[in-house]
């Protein structure tokens, strides 16, 4: 069984119930609905879609509404694009109307940028492809000088090299699409380009006040918040965290990536955080049948640094291969899962807890790792008992049994762990073990003579009340 997940974005060539059947028998595990297309009827619509096949074939998919965020981008050219000149002057100006750019200047959506920048700061459009100096700001314009050319279409993106914008994380849009993931039932929002803590708090209060609690992911795209204070803070006050290596590689140089995702999937480990590593993993099956060595690699590396998830974004979303690029990230994967790295480990062997039941959930998989144990039933109604489990490697299944749909939804991002729909109230404490047992026996997931671990509470059906753990074999 593969313990990676795989999330899968839904796009054209994705939403149609045969295609997004064969992803999810394929392995797809979350499904992204990107927010920065398409009208909000059409992503209802979708994860209905979702989840009535996942319901056909038995099978526990979250669903993840990833926000716009703010739109730092030029606006339109009358030719709907340009050639850029090496050398040649560049105005920037956000007075300019929306579709009247031409070789000399263009507009901007974002209308701050003339304050956020000075003479010297050094711009990336179209995600690094183009550069531009800046020479001068005068109120509305920024004059700049090309320093690397090329086509530039309409809409594409800016970042300042170094950071800095000071573009709100959830601006209008997100607010409003934020009610719509609320009415979907989303069990995950990823918040753009947070910086503070705040920003996801925010986005947390906005999406109770809409009537539902859904998981608040941070996609870590700002050099600043790479800052191990902020990047902890970001950690915290999230439910995982999303390597964003787009924007982030604009914004901290292509050659810093590869550490800081390293660092930034340990912290969110050692926080007790999922954490997806995110962008390009797979984009040469846009086209091709066959992934790169390279992107091989790249996944490969991934799931090695302890990546509870890995993406696809336009592989599935408008790529010409949607099932077989899920079906080979699913096989590079599982190949990778066998190296030692990613099996037994010691994580917090020597720390001290404060709850039972975290003390429980350690004990367990430190239990699992030192004798023959085939799988780990975790009956909870939070989830969180599963997650604290899932950060210490073991290579062990974690079966997270569990009556509410948001929470299996949650789990469904969680290395090493299946959530399967489970109603403890159905009975008794006697009862129950012997129940979960019998559930796992019937979808073939253990055998007679297996040993297994339970952890379960006393008082059935509450919230944070796992205190025991047993050892048991399966008859």
């Amino acid at each position: 069984m593969r313990r990676t997940k795989i999330v899968t974005t839904l796009g054209p060539a994705s939403i149609k119930s045969d295609v997004l059947r064969e992803m999810i028998i394929a392995g797809a595990n979350v499904v992204r609905l990107n927010f920065s297309h398409g009208e909000p009827a059409d992503h209802i619509k979708t994860a209905s879609l979702v989840r009535t096949i996942a319901k056909e074939l038995g099978q526990i998919v979250g669903i993840m509404v990833d926000l716009q965020g703010p739109k730092i981008r030029i606006s339109k050219f009358k030719k709907s694009k340009i050639n850029l000149v090496e050398g040649a002057e560049f105005i920037l100006d956000a007075d300019l109307a929306k579709d009247a750019g031409d070789e000399r200047m263009v507009g901007i959506d974002y209308k701050e940028l003339p304050q956020d920048v000075v003479a010297g700061d050094v711009l990336l459009l179209d995600d690094g492809r183009l550069v531009l100096k800046v020479a001068s700001v005068k109120g509305a314009q920024i004059f700049c000088r090309v320093v690397v050319g090329g086509e530039l279409s309409n809409n594409k993106g800016i970042n300042r090299q170094g950071g800095g914008l000071s573009a709100p994380a959830l601006t209008d849009k997100d607010k409003e699409d934020i009610k719509i993931a609320a009415q979907l039932q989303a069990d995950y929002i990823a918040v753009s380009f947070p910086r503070v803590a705040a920003d996801l708090e925010e986005a947390r209060n906005l999406m109770q006040a809409a009537g539902w609690k859904a998981g608040v992911i941070a996609k870590i795209e700002r050099l600043e918040a790479v800052a191990t204070d902020t990047l902890d803070a970001l950690i915290n006050a999230s439910d995982g965290i999303m390597v964003a290596r787009g924007d982030l590689a604009v914004e901290i140089g292509d050659a810093e990536v590869p550490a800081a995702q390293k660092y930034m999937v340990q912290r969110a480990r050692d926080l007790n955080k999922p954490v997806i590593t995110a962008t390009q993993m797979m984009e040469s099956m846009i086209h091709n049948a066959v992934p790169t060595r390279a992107e091989v690699s790249d996944v490969a590396n991934a799931v090695l640094d302890g990546s509870d998830a890995v993406m696809l974004s336009a592989e599935t979303a408008v790529g010409d291969y949607p099932v077989l690029v899920v079906k080979t990230m699913d096989r590079v994967c599982q190949a990778s899962e066998k190296n030692q790295e990613t099996l037994a480990t010691a994580y917090r062997a020597d720390a001290r807890f404060t709850r039972i039941d975290e003390a429980i959930a350690k004990a367990t998989v430190y239990t699992a790792n030192h004798i023959n144990i085939k799988a780990i039933i975790a009956l909870t109604e939070s989830g969180v008992n599963p997650l604290w489990m899932s950060r210490i490697r073991s290579g062990i299944p974690i079966y997270g049994l569990c009556r509410h749909q948001n929470i299996l939804g949650k789990m469904a991002l969680y290395s090493d762990v299946y959530p399967i729909n489970f109603d403890v109230t159905n009975y008794t404490t006697a009862e129950v073990k012997s129940a979960a047992i019998a559930t796992l026996k019937a979808k073939g997931l253990v055998n007679s003579g297996d040993r297994i671990i339970v952890t379960y509470g006393d008082n059935v059906g509450m919230h944070g009340g796992t205190n025991s753990m047993t050892i048991l074999e399966v008859v």
